[in-house]
């Protein structure tokens, strides 16, 4: 039985990255979630990066904890393209916990409709969890994955 988990959010703080950072270092995890930056060792493209995300207007940043530790972030701005937009990224250590589902749950609660996500095609646990979630899928595209060194099929999916 998955035990449970006290899950919460908290505004992003400069204290959070040294913490996000590490967790976005895991060969297996950057590899399915596929669409990272070019490289994930690069901590100057890292601060940048989120230094760019605090900065622009609308952009929500989350910090996810499982039991008041650091376990991953959600994030959500609006892109010209695609509307409103989010992402989230957990530890793979806090995997298959439902830890991901109950964040985002709460991270939606005060995100506007429509919400879009993109995932990798192949990242079934991604997905399912967009699913539990309402999201449903709205496209197909393709896209070049860093993580992967090829363009590879990715899933749009919408909540209303």
């Amino acid at each position: 039985m998955v035990e449970p988990h006290v899950v919460t959010l908290r505004a992003t703080r400069a204290g959070d990255l040294d913490e996000l950072f590490r967790i976005r270092q895991d060969e297996e995890a950057v590899t399915m979630a596929a669409f990272t930056p070019e490289d994930i060792a690069d901590r100057e493209a890292f601060d940048a990066r989120w230094e760019r995300l605090r900065a622009t207007p609308g952009a929500r940043l989350a910090t996810i904890r499982a039991d008041g530790v650091v376990v991953g972030d959600a994030g959500s701005w609006s892109d010209p393209d695609d509307g409103r937009m989010i992402t989230y990224w957990v530890d793979r250590s806090h995997w298959r916990r439902g830890i991901a589902t109950r964040a985002m749950r709460l991270f939606l609660d005060t995100e506007p409709r429509p919400v879009r996500a993109h995932a990798a095609a192949d990242n079934a646990a991604s997905i399912a969890v967009l699913g539990k979630l309402g999201f449903v899928e709205v496209g197909r595209d393709r896209g070049y994955a860093n993580a992967r060194g090829a363009e590879i099929e990715e899933i749009v999916l919408e909540l209303r």
